[in-house]
């Protein structure tokens, strides 16, 4: 039965002496009776209505009673079996706005909430970082998506949140937010636990008082017995081992960029038959290079002049001279690359990150330059973007700006082969007959020996030997 054939029905049983009656939707007029069209509101539950208009039929200008309206009103909250849910104020009028995980990549299906960067309370403007989520490549802030105040903290740190999560609640208005919301709601019944267990502690205090105090006089009449000499400490085997005791040991649980680097090397090392070839390299010309026109490059271009750059453009003459560096192994096939894309692995305070310079081939050494720059600021800065890393044909480590003198450096998959570079230490040479002390650094090439054998190696290692130590061979193509 609808709801509306239930009011008919409870209004038709009304004494005849009532000189009213309702009529729903449109006006009626009957003969000897004036009709006047009212709005009236029915309330349903809290805070929602049905506004109608309601005729109300008076006959020859007679004071229509509100009674009938009345026992409506009050049928609606009592008797009604219809049951309606309302939200607070400030939601329905959009007031509360959820701040969700967004999209991390084509690769990435989740991440870890890694920490809140604001807390319940907190002013944040639009699209103000709030939260930090790492994923197994990069770490991705979460913005705010109004202005307004963190009402509340729905995730918590550590958690595995997907695209599309809610993490917290953001109210534009700030209202019903209070400083109740900062502190964690289970602090209060902790508080208050703390204090039947202090008074527990009182009272267990002052028990062992009252009956230590009632024994004394027996504990005086009682014959002192004599003191047995004490055991001497057992002596500590040689055979065992002297541990450091748990509490001077702290465990702390590996970031996903971690465990993502630790599995990719481990299976490097599984995948590939890695060998290792080394030379050195003379840097005085280079250096001699640099340190002439580094005042006139920055002044033109407006970025220093480093050392990689001139790696870099060795890397790329290489690996044009040796194609099978720049290939990979697909199955039972060999895939050549016709582009040349550098990945530079970059250390972090989070971790290994490998940003990728795009058409390097085609770069000059001002470009590569102002390229290295922005991705090593955005890979420190923790903005760098999972596209930007994607990708890669052949890799460059600089293990040298930590002081590094010699390393065998690890694959990259799914790379062949990756480049080591160390610190440059002044050592005695011979050149021309005479022992001179020249700025040396020891170069790697880790290679896949699947595909690359020794003499590919070691012609590739030439090549960037060539061109560092003599940078002309680059404007003459020789």
């Amino acid at each position: 039965m609808s709801m509306w054939s239930i009011l008919r029905r409870k209004l038709a049983t009304q004494p005849s002496s009532s000189s009213s009656a309702f009529v729903f939707g449109r006006s009626t007029s009957t003969r000897g009776y004036s009709t006047t069209k009212v709005k009236e509101a029915l309330l349903l539950g809290r805070g929602s209505k049905i506004v109608g208009n309601v005729g109300r039929n008076s006959f020859l200008g007679c004071p229509v009673s509100s009674k009938p309206l009345r026992e409506a009103v009050s049928f609606f909250q009592r008797d009604s079996p219809i049951h309606v849910q309302n939200r607070s104020f400030s939601s329905d009028n959009g007031d509360l706005v959820d701040a969700v995980v967004p999209f991390m990549g084509e690769s990435i299906t989740d991440g870890t909430l890694a920490t809140f960067l604001k807390k319940p309370g907190d002013r944040v403007e639009i699209d103000e970082p709030i939260a930090q989520i790492e994923t197994d490549k990069v770490t991705i802030d979460v913005a705010s998506p109004e202005a307004g105040v963190i009402q509340q903290l729905v995730a918590k740190e550590g958690e595995t949140v997907e695209p599309g999560t809610k993490i917290a609640v953001i109210s534009k208005s700030g209202e019903g937010v209070s400083e109740s919301h900062v502190a964690p709601s289970e602090d209060v019944p902790s508080q208050a636990a703390s204090k039947p267990s202090a008074g527990k502690k009182k009272e267990d205090k002052e028990k062992p008082k009252k009956e230590t105090s009632l024994p004394k006089p027996k504990a005086e009449t009682s014959p002192p017995k004599p003191k047995a000499p004490s055991p001497p400490p057992p002596k500590a085997s040689a055979t065992e081992p002297q541990l450091p005791p748990k509490e001077r040991e702290r465990r702390v649980p590996m970031t996903r960029l971690r465990k993502r680097v630790a599995t990719r090397l481990k299976d490097s090392q599984n995948t590939f038959a890695m060998l290792t070839t080394f030379n050195e390299v003379d840097m005085t010309n280079l250096m001699k290079l640099r340190s002439e026109y580094k005042d006139a490059f920055v002044e033109k271009h407006g970025v220093k002049l480093g050392l990689m750059s001139g790696f870099i453009k060795g890397a790329v003459s290489g690996l044009q001279n040796q194609p099978i560096v720049n290939a990979v192994i697909d199955g039972d096939d060999i895939i050549y690359r016709d582009y040349i894309d550098i990945s530079i692995a970059v250390g972090t305070p989070k971790g290994l990150v490998v940003p990728v310079l795009r058409n390097a081939d085609k770069m000059n050494f001002a470009e590569i330059e102002k390229a290295i720059n922005t991705l090593a600021k955005k890979a420190n800065d923790g903005s760098i973007s999972i596209d930007e890393m994607a990708g890669g044909s052949f890799t460059i480590s600089n293990g040298g700006v930590y002081g590094s003198l010699l390393s065998t450096p690890i694959i990259n998959p799914p790379q062949s082969a990756i480049l080591g570079m160390h610190s440059i230490v002044n050592r005695p040479m011979v050149v021309g007959g005479e022992i001179v002390s020249r700025p040396m650094m020891y170069i790697a090439l880790t290679y896949d020996h699947r595909l690359i054998d020794g003499r590919e190696a070691v012609f590739f290692l030439r090549r960037i030997k060539d061109v560092v130590e003599d940078p002309r061979r680059l404007l003459l193509d020789i």
